[in-house]
């Protein structure tokens, strides 16, 4: 799974018509919007469900992701221990912790800014 806060990069690859297929889709957002061969996009992939149009039968569309997997993150965050052994291990520590994961995840929610806020900033 994605870091819920972090970034990915989708590059799209093939060979197909982007006006007609290979479409990002954010059913949550409304949007569909053209994502061309070459086309790169950096988004919150954890927090903002997306698919592709199909393209034509004789046309291919791929893509290359990059992401930060929330594994790692937490590896580091539990003293370089998977969740498993640091409960198994250091179980006062493993308790501790969970307490805080809610308070990150309140905290990584709030590094975006809401359609109000970008609205009053001009920003769309």
């Amino acid at each position: 799974m994605n870091l819920a806060f972090g970034w990915c990069a989708i590059t799209a690859l093939g060979d197909y018509n982007p006006e007609k297929g290979g479409h990002l889709v954010f059913e949550e957002l409304g949007l569909v919007v053209e994502f061309p061969p070459g086309a790169t996009i950096f988004m919150p992939s954890a927090y903002i469900h997306h698919c592709n149009v199909p393209v034509g039968e004789h046309e291919k569309c791929t893509s290359i992701t990059f992401y930060n997997p929330g594994s790692i993150f937490r590896y580091i965050d539990n003293k370089f221990m998977t969740e498993n052994e640091l409960k198994r291990r250091k179980s006062h520590l493993f308790k501790e912790l969970q307490l805080k994961k809610m308070v990150r995840f309140s905290r990584a929610l709030n590094l975006y800014s809401t359609l109000n806020e970008l609205v009053l900033n001009n920003a769309i």
